[in-house]
């Protein structure tokens, strides 16, 4: 008997749009006698239901069903009947996500006749509108004098604050899908300015000379912790002096926020992990760790710290252990997790929408492979095989927006520079076309930056919010790109600036992403060289103030320098820090 199947032309491509932690059935269209079973494929991959959680076929018409839609099933489902690959339907997800927001400050006083800000972030699908209220009552958009709307309503800024102005603020973000609301008050008191000097909004700078704590504002140290200063718990000095030195000085790798309370921060020459508490701005603790600790990573998911050790400059003998409970700051301990071999590791982060993270995945040495694990219990899940491209990874970033992950490839091994993978599937999508370098998601996952530290360019993607992955730049450079961050735009809501330093050059290259527009920040001097920062390929970092900050800092041989984010200037350099290329922003404490 002959197979006829059938699809109306106006059911090739259809589009649903549905809310994030609601389910959703995709039915297929095709039709016909003797219909052959149906095959369903997502972003070209075909989906093996025995290995997907929240992605079941359903029922006796070959439907698919999820159970539990988030951000990452965004994208192109197809399904064909089998052994007919020819006639296909065409589903396009799209998501929906409510509002979520910050405000900045909670709370804030200020004398009489001085300017004040209150900022509220928001995120969502489609992107929030926002708007104010002052003690329950709007905030005409047509303002007086005094107060201005700025970046789209994200930002009320009052020129010279009255008494009258004093009151509680309401930031309220909608979308299609919700609304979310917060509350900055705002107090006008004669003495405001007298409270004593906070300890948080501050840079953490580890350098030879011990740790530096800088306010950016005022470009003022406010504290400056000594290598001989002496650690709480085990009185040792925090860099103890080695054989045959003269002068005592630090060697740092890396270091991690913890919550804002604690600093975990790496000394490979001591073989430890030492305990910053940032109320009392002392070293608290150090903890014994395996050889070499390099590399430092907070998983805020599970409040644990994951400690990469070399083993020796060589790797010859890396390891992995992992400080859980690390918030609780008292008696730590360190757990060795079953893992050897490994490279390096990736740790997705967290955002405003996305505030649990299940998986980690680590670099096996040498291997053209990605082990996945699950960060809770700290086990190994599957090995993702990259064989087929021979990409071995050297870095990785993801974007929830479409669950994917970029893998960037060693260049002497693949023919691939960049992979894309599919997080729902665990599958390889193919090459991210001809992008290479590394990849830098920004934070609210929207937009791909890769960076080519050989040939200084950087190609800018977008993620849609259909799960597609769009180039719209391509910038051609001269700086050979050691490391970028994303600042929030003050003038647009819901777009960002990067922020990219040299390994070579002392520019920083400043470009706006809604335009493409670049800027230069010249004679920063030079940077560290790579012989004298071997822990990662960041020789110069560039380090942001969190979601409101204006500031950033990025260190040179001996000094570092702030930019004001905000204006897109130089605000100082601070000299006689020497290797400051371990820099850790602490917010409110």
């Amino acid at each position: 008997e002959v197979v006829q199947l059938s699809l109306p032309e106006e059911q090739r491509v259809s589009v649903s749009t549905i809310t994030v932690g609601l389910s959703t059935v995709l039915t297929c269209g095709i039709r016909g006698a003797l219909r052959p079973p149906i095959i369903w494929k997502r972003n070209g991959v075909v989906l093996n239901f025995l290995d997907l959680e929240d992605i079941n076929d359903f029922g006796e018409d070959d439907s698919l069903y999820i159970a539990k839609v988030t951000t990452i099933h965004m994208g192109n489902y197809t399904c064909h009947a089998y052994g007919y690959e020819g006639l296909y339907q065409t589903h396009v997800l799209q998501v929906n996500v409510p509002p979520v927001i910050r405000v900045y400050p909670e709370t804030q006083a200020q004398e009489p006749g001085v300017s004040a800000s209150l900022r509220c972030h928001a995120e969502g699908i489609p992107n929030p509108r926002i708007s104010w209220l002052k003690n329950g009552v709007d905030i005409p958009p047509k303002l007086s004098k005094q107060l201005a709307l700025l970046a789209n309503g994200s930002e009320l800024h009052i020129s010279s604050v009255r008494y009258e102005d004093t009151g509680a603020y309401t930031c309220i973000a909608k979308n299609e899908v919700g609304v979310d609301e917060d509350i900055s008050s705002l107090f006008i008191e004669d003495s405001a300015r007298k409270t004593r000097l906070s300890v948080g909004n501050v840079f953490y700078i580890f350098s030879d000379d011990g740790i530096t704590v800088l306010q950016p504002n005022e470009c003022e140290i406010r504290r400056h912790i000594r290598p001989e200063e002496r650690i709480f718990t085990s009185y040792e000095e925090i860099c103890p002096r080695g054989e045959g030195e003269d002068a005592q000085s630090c060697l740092w790798a890396s270091a991690v926020n913890v919550r804002d309370k604690y600093i975990y921060a790496a000394q490979p020459k001591q073989n430890r992990v030492v305990i910053i508490d940032t109320q009392l701005q002392k070293a608290m603790q150090s903890l014994d760790v395996d050889p070499l600790p390099a590399k430092l990573h907070y998983d805020k998911s599970h409040d644990q710290v994951w400690v990469l050790s070399w083993g020796d400059m060589q790797k010859s003998s890396p390891t992995l252990q992992v400080i859980p409970e690390a918030s609780a700051g008292e008696e730590q301990h360190v757990v060795r997790t079953p893992f050897e071999g490994v490279d390096d590791f990736f740790i997705p982060p967290t955002n405003l929408i996305i505030n649990h993270v299940r998986f980690g995945f680590l670099f096996p040495k040498s291997k053209s492979a990605v082990h996945k694990i699950d960060l809770e219990t700290v086990t190994h899940l599957k090995t993702l095989d990259l064989r087929s491209s021979g990409c071995v990874p050297k870095a990785m970033a993801y974007t929830h927006l479409g669950g994917y992950f970029f893998v960037q490839c060693h260049r002497r091994t693949s023919s691939v520079s960049q992979l894309i993978i599919d997080s729902v599937t665990d599958s390889v999508v193919g090459p991210n076309g001809d992008v290479s370098g590394t990849p830098h998601i920004s934070p609210d996952g929207r937009y791909l930056v890769s960076a080519d530290e050989d040939s200084g360019r950087i190609k800018v993607q977008a993620i849609t919010v259909r799960g597609e992955i769009k180039l719209i730049y391509d910038l051609q450079t001269n700086v050979h790109v050691s490391d970028l961050t994303f600042q929030p735009s003050f003038t647009e809501g819901n777009q960002y600036y990067i922020y990219a330093t040299s390994h070579l050059q002392t520019d920083v290259l400043f470009v706006e992403l809604s335009t493409g527009k670049m800027n230069v920040l010249k004679n920063l001097k030079d940077p560290i060289t790579s012989k004298d920062w071997p822990w990662s390929s960041y020789n110069r970092i560039m380090k942001d103030s969190g979601l409101f900050g204006q500031y950033l800092i990025t260190p040179a041989k001996d000094s570092l320098f702030v930019i004001n984010g905000r204006q897109n200037t130089l605000r100082c350099e601070v000299s006689g820090i020497r290797r400051g290329n371990t820099v850790v922003w602490v917010g409110e404490v």
